[in-house]
């Protein structure tokens, strides 16, 4: 059986590594157009502020490929031919497949600017976004980034470590507002500018300027300021890369439409990662889920499921983290930017206003639904052990320090939260679990047992 992979991504090559694990017979290849080998995506920005080289973020040795017999092939596939099981790529090569698995990720949002395929233009997604960019800072006097996501505040870190001055547009009246609560949101909001970043909320860009070669000279905003730069960074978010499946009979919508055996509606063609969307997503998630974690379990899920080992997809309870500079971010569970009837959140900050924790809970049962870091590092199995048993918010206040992570000596915070909890609802709680890794392993042998 031959199983081709379009893409060579997380998803991609987890499926092509899973693939390999649990079978020796059969042929797998993986083709993409990006790169000669899988790299670490979310690596690109320290390669460019020269904390790695491009070899750091390359996983595998170059020998491991042909020794794991999973073939590589640069190529772009512009159409599948699904009732033949063919691939067309654009220099006219033909790849044939009895399985496939696409795999071809995300890419940059353009939302028809004037000026938005100028030379100097540019997501931050690909190696050769990360060339592009390597090429644009030489000589470069100004950047202007646009959008306020994960993806922005990265490029302006970049940007900022070679102290290349940035404009930061952001739509919205506080960063990442969608996501996060209005305390932490307001937190970055303050650490951003902190940096030097001219940060521009409620901003959004009008037009890119082009300086008379065909290159990036301004941009124009929709206050109608010209803000001159000479690199654009476009970062307001990502969308499934599926534009070469036109005509190819595979049902799309904003992704490849799929079932919970990440089954597309052609036969023996599947999809996983950013480009895949899920028909029937669990309560909580998205049927679309652009993250490094969630492309991961696909490609093992996938592989499963393609030798016969028929499972669904479940990717459990939600989490990510991400950094704000040097702002340190976790999620856990449910923590959404406003609360929804019935559910109630206990917040606290410490005065430098760069660390906060919050727990959500529901109102009616006082179980915690959800954990919110900023500075702070909590245990993922600890927290998750917490919501997937509904526990109490009082209990898990007494045992809390079960779930620090940060380093040995670092100040623990667990108290302050108890007293603000005290603050606010009058009853006093008393730590029953001190920080130590002893106290982790019996609470997980437990809760488990």
């Amino acid at each position: 059986m031959h199983i081709a992979i379009i893409g060579n991504g997380i998803s991609g090559i987890t499926a092509a590594r899973t693939l390999r694990q649990l079978s020796s017979d059969c042929q797998i290849t993986v083709i993409s157009a990006e790169s000669d080998y899988f790299f670490s995506r979310t690596a690109l920005m320290y390669v460019y502020m020269g904390h790695l080289r491009w070899k750091d973020i390359q996983p595998y040795e170059d020998w491991f490929w042909e020794k794991n017999r999973i073939q590589l092939k640069k190529a772009k596939i512009q159409s599948i031919d699904t009732q033949a099981k063919i691939l067309h790529s654009d220099s006219g090569e033909q790849f044939s497949y009895d399985k496939l698995i696409i795999a071809s990720g995300s890419q940059p949002n353009k939302f028809g600017w004037p000026g938005q395929d100028l030379h100097g233009v540019h997501g931050l997604y690909s190696k050769q976004d990360l060339e592009a960019m390597e090429k644009g800072s030489v000589g470069l006097q100004r950047a202007v980034i646009v959008g306020g996501g994960l993806i922005g505040i990265e490029m302006a870190e970049m940007f900022h470590s070679r102290h290349i001055p940035v404009t930061f547009l952001v739509r919205e009246s506080s960063f990442w507002n969608a996501t996060l609560p209005a305390e932490e949101s307001d937190m970055i909001n303050r650490h951003i500018r902190e940096q030097g970043i001219d940060l521009r909320l409620n901003t959004e860009l009008k037009e890119i300027i082009d300086d008379g070669t065909g290159k990036v000279g301004a941009v124009i905003t929709s206050t109608g300021e010209r803000i001159s730069c000479g690199y654009v960074g476009l970062t307001a978010g990502v969308s499934p890369n599926i534009g070469f499946l036109q005509g190819s009979g595979i049902a799309t919508q904003r992704g490849i439409l799929i079932d919970a055996y990440l089954q597309t509606s052609a036969s023996d063609v599947y999809a996983i990662g950013d480009c895949a969307e899920l028909q029937q997503p669990d309560p909580g998630r998205r049927a679309i889920e652009p993250v490094w974690y969630t492309g991961r379990m696909m490609g093992e899920n996938v592989a499963h499921n393609i030798l016969g080992k028929k499972t669904a997809y479940q990717p459990g309870i939600w989490f990510n983290s991400a950094k704000f500079f040097d702002i340190e971010y976790q999620v856990y569970g449910h923590v959404p930017a406003q609360l929804k009837a019935g559910e109630a959140s206990l917040y606290w900050e410490h005065p430098d206003g760069k660390k906060s924790i919050r727990i959500v809970h529901d109102q009616a049962s006082n179980a915690v639904l959800g954990f919110n870091l900023m500075g702070i590092r909590y245990r993922q199995e600890v927290c998750e052990r917490w919501i997937q048993g509904k526990t109490l918010l009082e209990t898990v206040l007494q045992d809390l320090s079960l779930a620090n992570f940060d380093p040995e000596f670092f100040p623990e915070y667990e108290a302050a939260l108890l007293e603000k909890y005290r603050a606010e609802t009058g009853r006093s709680i008393q730590r029953r679990a001190k920080r130590s890794l002893r106290s982790v392993l019996q609470f997980l042998k437990s809760s488990q047992a």
